[in-house]
């Protein structure tokens, strides 16, 4: 039984599922947009957890409407150890009382072979406080790949999250939670699974995907998946193949239609690109071209739909360093640590944010050319 509210002590709404199974999943209606609400979680014999402050959920905006947006994004956190609890008490302090709108898990979610109980220690007890308030987008990375298979959608990634595959929140159906997309205000968000699904130009998922950024009209487009189409970390995107089928078969498509960022982790390294378009070979084929804006980031002001910046964020677990010398790269870090995002209006912001809470990395992307004033550089440390 699931209760909930307007307020810890009024909950006064339930839903009951009367299935006996050890993987529940609840649905709630009636909700209202952009609204909180309290729940517990327990059964018809009494509460297990919730009716308090630290239990809620605040539903996402209407569709296209824009709204000051936090987001928290992991790459190969799965480690269970000290190194993502650092990581995780950093964002911690530095987020304070801004609420944390959603987050992202960008694979390797549970090491080393994304077992349930892996993703007991690795998950549930790493980000319980996370887990009841904010709700979690992943992607499947290669070890989480080790328990779980994507054509059947089997194993404890897809028993453990529900995510949507008929377009549920927003986005087009895509059939299966290997991959999938969703809004949330005047963002969309496509998640690509570059472990297992066929990645090929004429393939299920590529064929979504183009559908999919047709029918969108959001202002901001955010793709994210495990593997990066740029990195010189402790991958190598010019040698390693679904790194390189990222790159050449789905960055002309999302660059199209305009993508605005895409994350990945696999490296487990930090590295943000300029503002670039066009890149589609190995390192040594980027050119002068392709670099829409190769500053600092203090904004990239992107007034059309020509240009992306790709970051890896694949250190909030572990750093195994690499060259770290991909020429797409504004910076690169062999650094623990996690990104921030704060999406306003036309404004997107983001942090990399290392597990001591110093902030080592900084970039703005604005639409808008009113918006491109008075911006001072954070030094990187």
């Amino acid at each position: 039984r699931v209760r909930f509210g307007n307020a810890p002590g009024n909950l006064t709404s339930s839903v009951d599922d009367a299935d006996v199974t050890t993987e529940h999943e609840v649905k709630l209606t009636g909700l209202a947009a952009d609204t909180t609400s309290y729940y517990s979680v327990g059964s018809t014999n009494g509460v297990l957890a919730g009716d308090d402050p630290e239990h809620f959920f605040l539903s996402s905006p209407p569709v296209g409407t824009a709204k000051p947006t936090r987001l928290w994004v992991l790459g190969d956190s799965g480690t269970a150890d000290a190194n993502a609890q650092s990581v995780a008490n950093a964002y911690e302090n530095f987020t304070g009382t801004i609420h944390t709108d959603l987050w992202l898990m960008l694979g390797d979610n549970a090491y080393v072979d994304g077992t349930d109980s892996q993703y007991q220690g690795a998950v549930f007890d790493m980000y319980p406080v996370m887990l009841r308030k904010s709700v979690l987008w992943p992607t499947l990375g290669n070890h989480d790949g080790h328990a779980a298979d994507s054509a059947t959608q089997t194993g404890p990634y897809y028993d453990i999250f529900s995510l949507p595959t008929n377009g549920e929140a927003g986005g087009l159906a895509s059939g299966t939670e290997a991959y999938y997309s969703f809004d949330y205000g005047n963002i969309h968000f496509i998640c690509l699974d570059s472990h297992e699904t066929d990645r090929s130009p004429g393939g299920a998922m590529m064929s979504w995907l183009t559908q999919d950024l047709a029918a969108t009209s959001q202002e901001w487009i955010i793709a994210f998946w495990h593997h990066p189409p740029y990195s010189k970390g402790s991958h190598n995107s010019d040698t390693e193949q679904r790194l390189i089928d990222m790159r050449e078969v789905f960055l002309p498509v999302l660059e199209d239609a305009g993508v605005d960022l895409v994350l990945g982790g696999h490296s487990h390294c930090y590295e943000r690109s300029k503002l670039i378009h066009g890149h589609y070979g190995t390192s040594d084929t980027l050119t002068p071209a392709m670099v829409i804006d190769g500053g600092d980031g203090l904004p990239y002001t992107k007034p059309t739909d020509e240009g992306a910046v790709y970051t890896v964020a694949g250190s909030s677990g572990k750093i195994t360093g690499g060259p770290l010398n991909h020429p797409a790269m504004f910076v690169s870090y062999n650094v623990l640590g996690s990104v921030v995002l704060d999406i306003d209006g036309l404004r997107l912001d983001a942090t990399f944010l290392d597990s001591t809470g110093v902030v080592r990395d900084t970039f703005v992307i604005v639409k808008d050319p009113d918006l491109a004033t008075d911006f001072e550089a954070t030094p990187l440390t």
